[in-house]
């Protein structure tokens, strides 16, 4: 075996142990996002709008610390919190899906003040009677009605302990204990001191929790709350109360909770897609390409390995946007091989002998397979960087998957043949050849093609701008949805009717084909008086919620602007690539039309089937614009190499002789591609199913394109033009 050989099967060994060592245990090395096993994420804006100019600053990174503080003691694993701008702090709590908790929890300002309720009775009087004197406020607590200076004797900001503990004079009955400094200590022991007799009120946030009269001075610095809490709410009280007080209010300007039940049906859809998928890729490719796609099969089950290994080295987290771009990846690393088998069928039909065959096969197909999977890399780059949550998870899953299908495809695989080549008696291989050679004159039909496209586009550009707001989801609008799942099957009418009962008429509500399951859009947040409502209204059948997602008007915009951006930067990066690469303007640009052809198509095919845009869309347009460029490039690659060898054939004979070339990989590579995208589509589950029908509409729109649009654009617009 020739040194080079040694240190090719060393690299690809090396890979594959990285790989399983990166992926095993694979419970440990690789954490499920929320949207697989339930849980929040939340976008909190820190209000520094009332604060002083100096304080603005120091706020933001004082409220993560906060934050950080109490999540860590609400006892969640593998919990995130982090900065984001300047004044946004995200949350992510994996396994937690009691959002009400965990709201009140995250966001509670918990500024503590102790204040002096006023003994006078005809001050009092006046006060319930609606005469408030300046300097005080009028409080409930107990269901009693108290007068309270307004200026606060003593704050929560030399607190140093609070503790959960129980009265047994009251049957057990949960308060919080609270201990002082040295400095809050003393205050605390003059302002009992000076006040025995007099009631003291203690105030969180606004709310008088107990008022009790002060019998004595206290000098230790310990007093308690009291006000009638679970065990769970005095927990979370003091569990507030050490992490300290929060230097502004917070709001949420974003929520994605998904509740455990739609978690579990989210990781079986996910197998299921993936094993179905998968197997109909494999079934297809031993078939077809006999003892050769044995060899792809076993590559592309390296590739797999390879995607899980590196994502438990990065300790990434799975989710079901990334389990599609598993399945894509899968399917598109067959792109590779076909490539590779085709061009060995053309090398064996000229006798050549096999070690020939496997070198020419892999050195004429490496340019295309490059420069295809490139192309896609930078739409997948730009997913990384202008998504949010899943979307990210997605352009992580497609770019590492891309590499892995290069390394096993190119590398792995030919180490086999060139191994395989060495024995005397392997002289051929045997491959089924469903497609004869063709000599369609395609360009002939580019007019007719032209006017379809024209006729395509238009109608969907005209529902899409009918369809106004209504066209974009809550990522780009901002709103709430809500989605719950009946024990029974439920009238969407009676589910109209208990919504309306309740004030909110500016309710959409949408029906699946599963009957038991119905997703509410409402302008404001509403989950917790719908969920209510459907308590009072469903008695014999109670629902679930399954999933809350909520999303600001600015972070709508936000988010909006950031996805045009990843669309725009994602074609005008391939322009340049592709100019660059083939050194022709004309290539680039006739491929980049066909590109927003293919895109604009799926955008038209999601506003005829009344879909909406969110984020999960702009990654399947992305995918689209990756793929479909990727197909043309194949073409391109074969037409510069045509130019060099018939150099007096007209720019048609040789486009169409191109095509012709490659009809049969065009068709196979993306049948197979279309195996994945259906498999997900069928059995990916409610979630996956817009993102897959538009990646389906635009793969197909991508075969038509690169054959009917970028290649004959090339005639139109070449210098060396038809004779």
């Amino acid at each position: 075996m020739v040194k080079s050989m040694q240190w090719r099967i060393a690299i690809a060994l090396g890979v594959l142990v990285f790989a399983l060592v990166g992926m095993l245990p694979l419970k440990e090395k690789i954490n499920l996002g929320l949207d697989l096993q339930g849980g929040m994420h939340l976008l909190l804006k820190v209000d520094t709008s009332n604060l002083p100019e100096e304080a603005k600053e120091d706020a933001p990174l004082k409220a993560l610390e906060i934050i950080r503080n109490r999540v860590d003691e609400f006892g969640v694993k593998e919990l995130s919190v982090y900065r984001q701008g300047t004044d946004e702090i995200v949350v992510q709590l994996p396994g937690v899906t009691d959002r009400e908790r965990a709201r009140e929890l995250i966001g509670k300002t918990a500024l503590l003040e102790f204040k002096l309720v006023e003994d006078n009775p005809d001050l009092n009087a006046k006060a319930v009677g609606g005469e408030i004197p300046e300097g005080y406020e009028l409080k409930d607590v107990e269901k009693e009605k108290i007068l309270l200076k307004k200026g606060a004797l003593l704050t929560g900001d030399t607190l140093v302990n609070a503790e959960v503990k129980f009265d047994q004079s009251r049957f057990n009955e949960p308060y919080v204990a609270i201990e002082f400094n040295a400095k809050g200590a003393s205050v605390f022991s003059e302002i009992t001191g000076a006040n025995v007799g007099k009631r003291l009120a203690i105030v969180l946030d606004g709310k008088v929790h107990s008022a009790p009269r002060v019998n004595e001075r206290i000098p230790s610095g310990r007093a308690s709350i009291t006000g009638r809490f679970t065990v769970e709410e005095a927990s979370d009280l003091a569990i507030v109360l050490r992490a300290g007080t929060l230097p502004a209010p917070i709001y949420i300007e974003e929520e994605r909770t998904v509740g455990p039940l739609l978690g579990k049906d989210s990781i079986n859809s996910g197998i299921r897609a993936s094993i179905i998928g998968v197997a109909l890729i494999f079934i297809f490719m031993v078939i077809y390409y006999m003892f050769a796609g044995l060899i792809a099969c076993f590559a592309m089950a390296l590739n797999f390995v390879i995607i899980l290994g590196t994502l438990g080295w990065v300790h990434t987290t799975l989710t079901l946007p990334g389990i599609a771009g598993m399945i894509l990846t899968i399917g598109m690393a067959v792109d590779a091989n076909v490539l590779i088998f085709e061009r060995m069928r053309e090398e064996m039909a000229t006798g050549k002998h096999m070690r020939s065959v496997i070198s020419f096969g892999y050195d004429k197909a490496y340019s295309a397979i490059l420069d295809s999977n490139i192309t896609t890399l930078i739409a997948a780059a730009l997913l990384f960087q202008f998504g949010t949550g899943p979307i990210k998870g997605f352009g992580v899953t497609l770019t590492i998957g891309l590499l892995a299908s290069m390394f096993t495809g190119i590398f792995v695989t030919r180490i086999i043949f060139e191994i395989l080549s060495g024995d005397k008696n392997f002289t051929k291989l045997s491959m089924l050849k469903l497609f004869p050679k063709t000599n369609i004159d395609f360009i002939s039909k580019r007019w007719i093609a032209y006017a379809l496209s024209i006729i395509v586009l238009g109608t969907g550009l005209f529902v899409y701008l009918g369809r106004g707001e209504k066209m974009y989801g809550i990522d780009f609008t901002g709103g709430q949805i809500q989605e719950y799942s009946f024990s029974q099957p439920v009238n969407a009418e009676d589910v109209r009717k208990s919504i309306d009962a309740i004030g909110i008429k500016d309710a959409t509500i949408q029906q699946f084909a599963n009957k038991n399951q119905v997703l509410i859009k409402t302008v404001g947040d509403e989950a917790e008086k719908i969920g209510e409502a459907f308590k009072a209204s469903f008695q014999n059948n109670p629902a679930e919620i399954l999933r809350v997602e909520k999303v600001g008007p600015s972070v709508g915009k936000h988010l909006k602007k950031n996805a045009f951006l990843a669309l725009i930067w994602s074609l005008a990066g391939i322009l340049i690539y592709v100019g660059i690469r083939f050194k022709n303007i004309v290539f680039a640009s006739a491929g980049i039309i066909a590109l927003f052809h293919d895109v604009f198509v799926g955008m038209g095919a999601l506003a005829i089937s009344g879909g909406e845009m969110d984020l999960n869309i702009i990654a399947a347009l992305l995918t689209i614009a990756g793929y479909s460029i990727n197909d043309t490039i194949v073409i391109y690659d074969r037409i510069r190499e045509n130019l060099k060898l018939y150099r007096k054939a007209t720019m048609k004979e040789i486009v169409n002789m191109s095509v012709n070339q490659t009809l049969s990989r065009t068709i196979l590579t993306s049948f197979m591609t279309l195996l994945a995208v259906v498999s997900i589509f069928l059995f990916g589950g409610e979630v996956l199913r817009p993102f897959s029908f538009v990646l389906l509409i635009g793969m197909i729109s991508g075969v038509y394109s690169t054959v009917y649009i970028a290649t004959p654009l090339i005639i139109s617009w070449q210098s060396r033009h038809l004779k």
